[in-house]
């Protein structure tokens, strides 16, 4: 019984979201059925890009030790650790989804938290492929434009929120994570 009760509540939303749609779809067909070719959609979306993505992860979980990611990283790695974070997450490829599971081996290896979030965001908005298209659909006068608002602003948003998370909470990132 317990186990039953950690499975719905582990997959809450995910109930609540299908039985919203099966409520929407007994009063129209169309959103209903409309929903579901969205949802396949983007599940085989995912499916093309999460099994790469989790070979790279164990790659790097097993092939970059941890001592070497605390000193390029970590709390002690100053403008090093900031450059490592967003040359990373500049030459990712991917949807932000698939950014989650490597955040996720960043804490596990001891990665600062602000060089976390400043991955996240770059990952965001400063990929190396994106700005190509940016380039030559926008111009270059946009998108270094875009660049001298976007980096600083990266940056400033990991410190932001590493100072607006308390001891406990940020503690729990990396218990999670570790798990």
């Amino acid at each position: 019984m317990t186990t039953f009760i950690k499975i719905v509540n582990r997959y809450k939303f995910f109930i609540f979201s299908l039985l919203l749609l099966i409520f929407i779809s007994l009063f129209n067909k169309k959103i209903g059925y409309s929903s579901i070719i969205s949802a396949s959609d983007s599940f085989i979306q995912m499916i093309s890009v999460l099994p790469p993505i989790m070979i790279l992860l164990g790659l790097i979980d097993v092939w970059i030790p941890r001592r070497k990611l605390i000193k390029y990283m970590g709390n002690n790695s100053g403008l090093i650790g900031i450059l490592l974070s967003m040359l990373i997450a500049s030459i990712a490829a991917g949807p932000m989804y698939a950014a989650f599971p490597f955040t996720t081996v960043l804490l596990k290896k001891g990665a600062k938290f602000s060089n976390v979030i400043i991955f996240m965001n770059t990952w965001c908005v400063i990929k190396i492929s994106t700005l190509l298209f940016e380039f030559s659909s926008l111009g270059y006068k946009f998108t270094i434009a875009r660049l001298i608002i976007d980096i600083p602003g990266v940056i400033l948003m990991g410190y932001i929120v590493n100072y607006f998370m308390d001891k406990k909470s940020l503690t729990e990132v990396y218990e999670k994570a570790s798990k």
